[in-house]
């Protein structure tokens, strides 16, 4: 067994993995999962750059996380940093910043290659189960992007695209500083109008229609299992390989959308941090199941990060 440690940096969280890895069969034993709502994509959209309060912001858990890869003894560390620092002009900012840190350089992927990493970590467990028929559409809501991956045992072909669940919340709902509290219909009209165009970009690539189980990563469609069983706080367990039907999908994204931020964040299983962007991410969510047909979402907590640990290993 290998002692692993990885980091995905993505538009809204960090989270970090530590797990014994298998080099031989690539398992992994989870040994400590955590996740920071960092918001490190503030205002990339509009300005084009890392605004100083976010690099702070997750720079502070970049000290967190490198003393617990220390307490843990981890004998390897991948960073992996996604949509917002692909976007960024002053991203050398950053990379600075994490390699006096952690010393490591985090690795600003691709959008494929996130796809990739997402595809294994999500289809890993469900090796042999056969309840669930292939191929599997994959998609990964991301605070800046989401990645769509269709494939069996292998990636087929994915496809990532800029409509994430902070992107079109500050694209579409802030203004003068503020969220629009509830958004108007024209404004939920506008993000709806930005994700069809970006499914269209996506199905030029992949066959999201072809797939015969829609799987659903990131913190958007977790926090959407969460509230579809009335959970009292976060549990992951019981969210993991959840599955929540397209109605129910539909019903909670109309009442997100037209609720307030006070009734948003009364939610006992929601984040503060998600309390501002989780109707965008809902209905990019519901977008998804909508063009795909899917009737339900299997939605699974192993996602990116775990893959970048299997990669590791």
């Amino acid at each position: 067994m290998t002692r692993v440690a990885a980091i995905d940096c993505g538009t809204n969280s960090i989270r970090l993995l530590v797990a014994d890895a298998d080099p031989r069969t690539g398992e992994l034993v989870e040994l400590d999962r955590r996740m920071t709502i960092v918001r490190l994509g503030q205002g990339v959209d509009r300005t084009g750059r890392l605004a100083p309060e976010a690099l702070e912001r997750t720079f502070a858990a970049c000290r967190e996380y490198a003393e617990v890869i220390k307490e843990h003894g981890a004998e390897r560390l991948r960073f992996v940093a996604t949509s917002a620092s692909r976007d960024a002009e002053n991203r050398d900012d950053f990379v600075r910043g994490v390699l006096d840190i952690l010393g490591v350089e985090p690795e600003v992927i691709t959008g494929d290659q996130e796809a990739e990493f997402s595809f294994t970590g999500a289809t890993a467990e469900l090796t042999g189960r056969t309840d669930l028929a292939r191929p599997y559409l994959v998609v990964d809501i991301g605070g800046g992007s989401t990645e769509f991956v269709v494939g069996d045992d292998r990636v087929r072909a994915a496809r990532s695209v800029d409509i994430g669940c902070v992107r079109m919340t500050e694209r579409h709902l802030v203004h003068g500083g503020e969220v629009s509290d509830p958004p108007t219909e024209e404004q939920i009209a506008a993000i709806r109008a930005d994700i069809e165009a970006a499914l269209d970009l996506a199905e030029q690539t992949v066959p999201l229609r072809e797939a015969r189980t829609l799987v659903g990563l990131a913190g958007s469609v977790t926090t959407v299992s969460a509230i579809a069983q009335d959970l009292p706080d976060y549990d992951s367990a019981r969210i993991h390989h959840s599955r929540v039907s397209r109605a129910r999908v539909r019903e909670i994204t109309e009442r997100l959308l037209h609720s307030t931020h006070a009734e948003r964040a009364a939610i006992p299983s929601l984040h503060p941090g998600r309390v501002d962007v989780i109707g965008a991410g809902s209905l990019v969510l519901l977008a998804i199941m909508e063009r795909t047909g899917a009737e339900e979402v299997v939605v699974s907590e192993h996602d990116i990060l775990d893959g970048i640990g299997w990669s590791v290993a």
